[in-house]
């Protein structure tokens, strides 16, 4: 009979104790359960005894076939019985109303005298019990072998007092049988007061119980043992309870198994949970001390910690190592005489050094002379190994992909048994296993670090000193676990003291996402020195983008180490004019802008979101917004504000109360804002750009407006020498005359009207000369003999910068020189 398929007879706790099972006897059959089938396998008979058992009425029954009741189908020998006529009795597994399965043992019995159509009569089988040998020799015969048996066997009577054993169970109590009879459990050893109770509840419920003693010592014993222990009452031919017999089972190997089994599950859930080489190598150190050592330590070559591929060791060389985790059953760790973090070395010819050139795990006691010369060659060594009572030691390498990376320590000395060759299949096992998670956490190291490095190296080291604007930012990347990103920001000088502000985010991680900010940073540099308007920089940008993916397509973004997907990103890029204190904006996807009025109110700018890049197809617009002088704007990517554990909203709602406190300072504020709102591990990298503005006020811009004939070119050139003079900037004048007379006259020459020179002083000294021609301004080499062709290159040889924008009326030309100081 299988218990797994009767409910009724499965294995169940015993009065809440853990590790004991009480297995009941056979199933009982009530004595008036009848069933009468027949000769078409239907019910006709159905008892009350029958409805008892399985729950179904007769009602339910008769009439049915007897297949739906039953679970399983009925054994061969009882269906030969039944096809010859014959009696029989067999287990049978039934269905009841519940849906659970019972099996019992039935019989079954023709009826002959019941007319041409053969009926069966089923009923439960009676129960026997079988008594010892009736022939004296063969009754001694068993005696002997009862006592014999190299189990522990004890017999009680139906008080529980002991009535008999035999000798493997003298032994193991330590007692003799006149020593123990006709006393109880308890009262021989105290101790197993639980076992004593178990046996009276085994007596009077006639259950058998199963229990699993955890490993221990016995009397007389001088190594832990595991038992398993088995109370099976005793009872006579009418089923009477009359003693109990209770077998003990040493299962120390078994137990030892499935420890090893458990610590190598332990292993494999627990270590490699994250892509950090040291905590890799703490979470082995935990597994090995909760496992089977009394003291582990970790050691990886110093290669591997930095996340290099392993060097190649040298026999007859030392080997360097830092320690990167330790642990113990003793608080603190003190058997440890290098600290964490701290750095070695293995001496030629050591056992580390042996094991680790090997490759192969090793196992030692103390007393061994290897050994022992190396733990001497270091007298804190040495010492903790007295002071400890160290007495077996496991040497096993961290070995992967044919590669060694690092070694193990594993002590005992608080366990007795010393460590055995189980003991060091499982440890290679369990370094195994985590070898492969630091392998892998050292390929993340290295590849983390290149994209860190290549990341920083396409941003910025620091923002421009620029006079529209003051700018602090912040760049935080994201944590190990997450990879590198594709963030990035810039402050552009754009031509009349404007600049441009720009933070954008590539979709993925890793140094596929931070080659692609790369180039599009690149990209929006160069279109910002075009002067395109921020709706239709992002227009440009988008087209990139697209371009982008259809140039690496699938099959390049299946070749890439971390499978990024499709090019993607978001941006947001703002242009701010100090001579007219106005802000022009547009986003690709990106989240709002705040702004902070010099009052302290702080608000979300009302941008259109646009579609991230990348989509085509669909429109960017472009806002204009009216800054007084001193607000503050603050840019930002979703890894501030977006967290698994919150809501956007919650993010945003924390950036506005961390900007209505906002100083003077910058950079307190930047520290401010970053510690309030952002979530304590980002789960992507984190930008943020503050910029507090500046105006131009009157007395640093002056407009004149020209007439479109050759005269007014020396009157441009006094009007600049006069505000020059002003100014009190003398040291400039003879250049800027010589570039407004060259401007001026080209507008007039080649453009149309209106014609307008502007002079601005800021950082440097901007001329400009705008008129209604959007005819773009070239180079071209002058030969000997041409009358002119040389004005734009003389303009370009005196300014530190020139070039030309579009305007909405026309063009301007424009050219800046620094000035004196």
């Amino acid at each position: 009979m299988n218990p797994a398929d009767d409910p009724g007879e499965a294995p169940g706790p015993v009065d809440g104790e853990s590790g004991v099972t009480a297995t009941a006897g056979d199933p009982v059959v009530p004595e008036d359960f009848a069933v009468v089938v027949d000769a078409t396998a239907r019910v006709m008979v159905w008892s009350a005894g029958a409805e008892t058992l399985l729950g179904f009425t007769a009602r339910d029954t008769v009439g049915r076939p007897v297949a739906e009741l039953l679970a399983a189908g009925l054994p061969l020998s009882a269906r030969s019985h039944i096809a010859d006529g014959e009696p029989w009795t067999s287990e049978v597994s039934l269905r009841r109303r519940d849906g659970d399965r019972v099996t019992v043992e039935l019989s079954g019995t023709p009826l002959t005298d019941a007319g041409p159509r053969p009926l069966w009569l089923v009923t439960g089988a009676p129960v026997t019990y079988p008594a010892g040998p009736a022939d004296e020799g063969a009754a001694r015969l068993w005696e002997r072998a009862l006592a014999q048996l190299p189990l522990p066997v004890a017999v009680y009577d139906h008080e529980a007092r002991f009535v008999a054993c035999n000798r493997t169970m003298s032994r193991a109590m330590g007692l003799t049988q006149e020593e123990m009879r006709g006393r109880t459990l308890r009262e021989i050893q105290p101790s197993h007061a639980e076992t004593d109770r178990l046996q009276r509840h085994a007596l009077r419920t006639g259950e058998a119980i199963h229990k699993e003693e955890q490993p221990g010592r016995a009397l007389g014993e001088v190594h832990d043992h595991a038992w398993s222990l088995f109370l099976t009452p005793v009872k006579d031919e009418n089923g009477t309870v009359r003693g109990l017999s209770a077998l003990v089972v040493d299962t120390t190997e078994q137990y030892w198994s499935r420890r090893r089994l458990e610590v190598l599950n332990d292993a494999s859930v627990s270590i490699g949970r994250t892509l950090d080489v040291t905590r890799t190598a703490e979470e082995l150190a935990e597994v090995a001390v909760a496992g089977f050592a009394d003291f582990v330590t970790v050691d990886l070559l110093e290669s591997v910690v930095r996340g290099d591929e392993p060097e190649p060791l040298s026999p007859g060389a030392p080997v360097a190592f830092r320690r990167c985790a330790q642990n113990s059953v003793l608080p603190g760790c003190p058997e440890a005489v290098l600290p964490v973090e701290g750095t070695g070395v293995y001496p030629p010819d050591s056992p580390p050094a042996v094991a680790l050139l090997s490759g192969r795990g090793t196992r030692h006691r103390v007393g061994d002379p290897a050994l022992r010369a190396w733990l001497s060659s270091s007298p804190d060594r040495a010492a903790s190994a007295r002071r400890h009572a160290m007495h077996s030691i496991l040497l096993v390498p961290l070995r992967a992909r044919g590669v060694t990376l690092g070694l193990i320590h594993l002590v005992r000395h608080r366990t007795p048994e010393a460590f055995g060759d189980d003991d060091l299949l499982l440890a290679e096992e369990i370094a195994a296993r985590a070898a492969v998670s630091v392998d892998n956490a050292r390929r993340y190291t290295h590849q983390r670090r290149t994209a860190l490095a290549l990341q920083r190296s396409l941003l910025p080291e620091r923002l421009p000193s620029l006079a529209a604007v003051d700018v602090a930012y912040r760049y935080l990347p994201a944590g190990s676990a997450s990879g590198v990103g594709g963030d990035w920001f810039d402050a552009i000088s754009l031509s009349g003291g404007r600049v441009a502000l720009v933070v954008g985010d590539v979709v993925g991680h890793g140094i596929h996402a931070s080659a692609t900010m790369g180039r599009l940073r690149t990209v929006v540099h160069t279109l910002a020195d075009v002067d395109l308007a921020p709706d239709e920089l992002l227009t440009q940008l988008d087209d990139l983008v697209i371009r982008l993916d259809r140039e690496e397509g699938p099959d390049a973004r299946e070749r890439t180490e971390e499978g990024s997907g499709e090019v993607g990103a978001t941006c947001l890029y703002a242009v701010y004019d100090p001579v007219f204190r106005r802000c022009q904006l547009a986003r690709a996807g990106h989240p709002p802008p705040a702004l902070v009025t010099p009052e302290g109110a702080v608000r979300f700018l009302d941008v259109p979101a646009g579609p991230p890049l990348g989509l085509g197809g669909l429109p960017f617009e472009a806002v204009e917004v009216d800054l007084e002088e001193g607000s503050l704007l603050a840019l930002y990517t979703d890894g501030l504000i977006e967290a698994a554990e919150r809501d956007v909203d919650v993010g945003l709602g924390l950036l506005r109360d961390a900007l209505s406190c906002t100083g003077h300072d910058l950079e307190e504020t930047c520290d401010r804002v970053v510690r309030k709102v952002m979530p304590a591990a980002p789960a992507d990298d984190v930008v943020l750009i503050l910029a507090r503005t500046r105006a131009l006020g009157a007395d640093q811009v002056h407009t004149w407006r020209l007439p479109s004939e050759p005269t007014a070119v020396a009157g441009a050139r006094r009007m600049a020498n006069d505000q020059l003079a002003a100014w009190g900037l003398e040291e400039p004048a003879f250049a800027t005359e010589l570039i407004v007379s060259e401007l001026v006259t080209n507008a007039i020459r080649y453009g149309h009207d209106p014609i307008q020179l502007r002079l601005i002083r800021g950082d440097a000294l901007i001329c400009e000369v705008s008129d209604g021609s959007s005819t773009a301004p070239h180079l071209r080499r002058a030969r000997t003999f041409d009358e002119g062709g040389r004005g734009l290159l003389l303009v370009a040889q005196l300014a530190e910068r020139w070039g030309s924008r579009q305007t909405p009326t026309g063009k301007t030309i424009w050219a800046e020189l620094s000035l004196p100081g």
